[in-house]
């Protein structure tokens, strides 16, 4: 166990500077494409792409610099913008090898920042004490529709300081008013999704996950019967959204109450009473062996 788990450790610290190495390239190699599709352009159209360009390359580097379960939003938001770029540039004519030389880091980036064991090491970093977090995956249903919004406002966020340094002042002014309008009312949802894990403390276990639950879910040690991978005739409270792939079932030695998060349909939250219930980690097994060195029952 220790030799097969010893490379993984090594691949998950790794997995952090694998994204801010290929942002780093972003820049120096990416910004060809950008300046191809403007050529031609007028000054401040050329300005505005250079500038806007340059603003959300910076944003995303301090987060990658600075780990944090913001600056863990920041990154999963702001780097898919050089792969969004990408496509504009494309559209505005830059040649093929611009546009792979813009793509490739880009795209690496994109995996690396959006891997498990990056956002392990990111709200791990804002742990308190002697606690082991574990990110939780997003519900498909959640995930799909922050998806879907992220790329509107990618649209938007692009092309509205475009269309403004092209004097198109009515539909820059409204577009870009989007985008910035996204910024503040959306961010927050999007950072709900980093604000998901499950967390082993010394007093037992923690389940903190503002998307589905009205309060976080303390367990004491003794409260736990047992731990294990969800069969599929499982009968436990879905707590997992629900998400896709594998689920630990949590069993208690005693009925506990927790409550849905508010929806508008019950804005006062939904109260259940359970004896078990399903979490979706993003790292099932690790979860299990870290919840077993802490001498948590896994079946």
């Amino acid at each position: 166990m220790e030799m097969a788990s010893r490379p993984a450790a090594e691949f998950s610290r790794a997995v952090p500077w694998i994204a801010r190495f290929g942002w780093i390239i972003v820049a120096v190699l990416g910004g060809a494409a950008i300046e191809a599709a403007v050529d031609g352009r007028s000054s401040s159209v050329r300005y505005a792409a250079a500038i806007g360009g340059w603003v959300v390359w910076a944003t995303v580097a301090l987060a990658l610099a600075v780990a944090s379960v913001h600056s863990l939003t920041a990154a999963r938001v702001g780097t898919p913008l050089a792969l969004a770029a990408t496509a504009a540039a494309g559209l505005g004519g830059a040649p093929a090898v611009d546009l792979a030389l813009l793509a490739v880091p880009a795209f690496v980036t994109c995996v690396a920042v959006f891997a498990a064991e990056f956002g392990r090491q990111f709200v791990q970093a804002s742990a308190y004490g002697d606690e082991e977090r574990f990110p939780l995956r997003a519900p498909a249903a959640v995930g799909a529709a922050a998806i879907t919004v992220w790329i509107v406002w990618a649209v938007f966020l692009i092309s509205g300081p475009l269309l403004l340094a092209a004097r198109s002042w009515i539909s820059g002014t409204l577009i870009t008013a989007l985008a910035i309008a996204g910024i503040v009312l959306i961010s927050p949802r999007w950072d709900r999704l980093s604000q998901r894990w499950f967390v082993l403390v010394p007093a037992g276990i923690v389940l903190h996950d503002p998307v589905v639950l009205a309060d976080t879910l303390a367990l004491r040690a003794a409260q736990v019967a047992s731990m294990q991978l969800a069969p599929t005739d499982t009968q436990a409270a879905d707590f997992t959204g629900p998400a896709s792939g594998y689920a630990i079932e949590v069993t208690t030695t005693e009925s506990i109450t927790a409550v849905y998060a508010f929806t508008p349909s019950e804005p006062n939250g939904r109260a259940i009473h359970l004896t078990a219930f399903l979490i979706s980690p993003s790292r099932p097994g690790q979860v299990l062996r870290a919840c077993a060195a802490r001498g948590i029952r896994v079946s």
